[in-house]
């Protein structure tokens, strides 16, 4: 049930940035939405951690702002992998990524009671 909620708040999320950062459509409605987070989704579980570990130097060097760069890069993957979300140039992706995970993050943390409640009261 948590994976439905967390996938259903990134589906959100994403929809909001396309909202806010101009060069990021989102085509396909609601489906072309949910295939989107999808696809984000096993896009950050499979490669995110391999290329932020092969970033880590770079990362460390910069004091965590190469962190933004890999995680655009794991957006534009998910855009080139889905024909569902396009992105812009390279800024227009870094900061698309960098709203996605704040507001991803501030939707769990809201949301994030809610969850575990639920889950108490069901058990």
């Amino acid at each position: 049930m948590r994976l439905l909620i967390r996938w259903v708040l990134l589906a959100v999320v994403i929809a909001v940035v396309a909202l806010i950062v101009p060069d990021v459509d989102i085509s396909g409605g609601v489906l072309g939405l949910m295939i989107a987070a999808a696809v984000f989704g096993l896009v950050n579980v499979l490669v995110g951690p391999v290329l932020r570990l092969l970033a880590l130097p770079l990362t460390m060097v910069t004091f965590g702002l190469f962190s933004l760069v890999v995680n655009g890069l794991l957006l534009a993957l998910t855009a080139g992998l889905t024909s569902f979300l396009d992105v812009g140039g390279l800024i227009q992706t870094i900061v698309a990524a960098f709203l996605i995970s704040v507001l991803n993050t501030l939707a769990l943390v809201v949301t994030g009671g809610l969850v575990s409640r639920t889950s108490t009261a069901a058990a």
